[in-house]
């Protein structure tokens, strides 16, 4: 069994103004952000780095002369288009460091179309994004709003926000894990009431688990759109997943063909997650459960290879007590083991990887 911690990480660092009690709340933010946003392609040529009037800051003034301050984040994807650390570029006097932003997009390289993502303030314009031209976006509103499609407000239905210790709470902005800014967005969804039982969930013992999914989305490219669904025990009052199992994850990149992507097959993967019967997830389990794995060394050996294979019987035994004998012990195994995995992105591939053991039981 695996414990997940994203949606902790979140939990932990979103101020208040990012965090929301109901998608339909979010919805209504990140509509309004549209709404005073414009996405446009321009020439690298057209762009230039202006200090700002007290020296202390550095805007980006487009050919009609308007002013951008740029966000944390797109400030560094400038600094990638023009080949310099962030990190150095930040600690110069504004002037010196417009120059160098300059040198970099009009002399040094040569032109290229950029995408931009500008967003209306009370007094000011940002900057909030610096991409490629063929950036696909998809927007944050989009998102939300097919998931409000399938699954509601996320306080009432079948995927809600969880609870605490799989138990239902008040929903405050102090527990939630709806995450919304202007870099990114995160939200985790639970049905804990729908529980799957199993005879033989752990050291010989029934117990049940319930099925969520994290929905992580960026419109500035800080982040690819992702969708992990897992089973899991319960979730703590610091929003980490317990006992989490069976994962699987779906990740389209922000290229030209995202947004299409997003409508033919992410969409769809969520419909089918919402109306996906418990019963019929249980007796998968159930029948991993029950088929017994000949000459386990060597199975396992032919799907992870030698060294790797010996890793996962011995997490299975530190974990359970006994050695492999089932392909559901073996999927517990596997995830046990990768979360000796030191990367995040290879813990999740190599845990999809596993998930995928149970589809011999279906």
């Amino acid at each position: 069994m695996s414990t997940l911690y994203e949606a902790s990480k979140q939990w932990a660092q979103r101020p208040s103004e990012e965090r929301f009690t109901s998608l339909t709340e979010m919805h209504a933010a990140q509509l309004a952000q549209r709404a005073i946003s414009r996405a446009k392609v321009m020439s690298s040529r057209d762009l230039q780095a202006v200090p700002t009037p007290d020296d202390k800051g550095l805007q980006i003034v487009g050919r009609n002369g308007n002013a951008a301050l740029p966000s944390h984040w797109a400030f560094g994807q400038l600094a990638q288009l023009v080949s310099a650390p962030a990190s150095y570029i930040r600690s110069l006097p504004a002037p010196l460091a417009a120059d160098l932003i300059n040198f970099g997009l009009q002399v040094e390289r040569d032109a290229q179309d950029v995408g931009i993502l500008i967003t209306k303030q009370e007094d000011s314009l940002q900057l909030r994004a610096a991409t490629g031209p063929r950036y696909g976006r998809i927007w944050n509103s989009d998102v939300v709003g097919s998931l409000i499609a399938r699954f509601g407000d996320g306080r009432e239905g079948q995927f809600v926000i969880p609870g605490e210790f799989g138990r239902a709470v008040d929903i405050t902005k102090d527990n939630t894990t709806l995450f919304s800014g202007d870099r990114d967005m995160f939200v985790f969804l639970a049905d804990e009431v729908n529980r799957i039982e199993l005879p033989n969930r752990r050291n010989g013992q029934p117990g049940s688990l319930a099925r969520g999914f994290f929905l992580q989305n960026s419109e500035v490219g800080a982040a690819a759109l992702k969708v992990k669904t897992f089973l899991f025990d319960y979730v703590c009052a610091n929003r980490i997943v317990w006992g989490a199992d069976n994962i699987e994850e779906i990740s389209i990149r922000h290229n030209a063909s995202a947004p299409d992507r997003f409508v033919e097959e992410l969409a769809p993967a969520l419909q089918s997650y919402a109306n996906s019967s418990a019963r019929g997830i249980q007796q998968t389990l159930i029948n991993a459960q029950a088929r017994k794995i000949d000459k386990v060394e060597a199975w396992l050996a032919n799907r992870f290879g030698p060294r790797v294979g010996q890793r996962i019987q011995h997490a299975h035994c530190l974990d359970e007590g006994r050695p492999i004998e089932t392909l559901f012990d073996a999927v517990t195994g596997a995830t046990a083991y990768a979360r000796s995995i030191p990367f995040q992105s290879d813990r999740v591939e190599f845990e999809s990887i596993a998930g995928e053991i149970l589809e011999l039981a279906a």
